[in-house]
This record gives structure tokens, sequence and C-alpha cells, in this order.
């Protein structure tokens, strides 16, 4: 069974910073892409960046520049970092990881991320 386990999320200040982090435990094997998705009240889950085997990354327009997505697909960890956060910011954040033998997409459980003064 795989668990996608995520840390780091919290309450923060507008300008402040956080790093998430997820690792991937379980049996899983070839990984196609690491991600972080949002939801924020009220509103759809949304991508927030996303990381390949190839290493080439993707953002969320509102987030470049800000947010920086890595991985280690061998560790089956990545990471977001996340500075000059903002009010429009604040969500529960998923991580997400592809696989493409066999296909499937897997879930964290949520990390909550508050930005607030």
């Amino acid at each position: 069974q795989v668990q996608l386990v995520e840390s780091g999320g919290g309450l923060v200040q507008p300008g402040g910073s956080l790093r998430l982090s997820c690792v991937a435990a379980g049996s899983i094997f070839s990984i196609n892409t690491l991600g972080w998705y949002r939801q924020a009240p009220g509103k759809q889950r949304e991508l927030v960046a996303t990381i390949t085997r190839g290493y080439i990354t993707n953002y969320e327009d509102s987030v470049k520049g800000r947010f920086t997505i890595s991985g280690d697909i061998a560790k089956n960890t990545v990471y977001l970092q996340m500075n000059s956060l903002k009010l429009e910011d604040t969500a529960v954040y998923y991580c997400y990881v592809h696989t493409s033998w066999p296909v499937n997409d897997y879930w964290g459980q949520g990390t909550q991320v508050t930005v607030s003064s």
C-alpha cells in the first residue's frame, strides 16, 4: 500500500515562507510526475506545481517566481519552497504522485497552509 506523507504546513504572515515536504512510502514504481495541488475553501482543487522524472517543472501562474518545486525521484520525495506568501495562498496543499506502470495517481492527506496577519 502506498502512502504519501506530507509535512511543513502551518501559519505564516504575509511575505513569509514555508517549505512543504512529501515522501511516498510503500511499494511505488515508475514515478513519472510529482507535484502539489491546493484547495481553498469553496474552491476547486487546483494545480500548484509539478516536476517530472526528467526534472521539467510547471507552475500555476500565480505562484511563478515565488514557489519552487524540487524532488528526488529515487527517494520518492518532493518539496515545495513557498516564498513571499500571500493571503490568497491559504489552502490545503496536497502532494500528488503519478506513476506510468501501472498507471496510478496517489494523493496525500493534505496539509493546511494559512497566511494571515
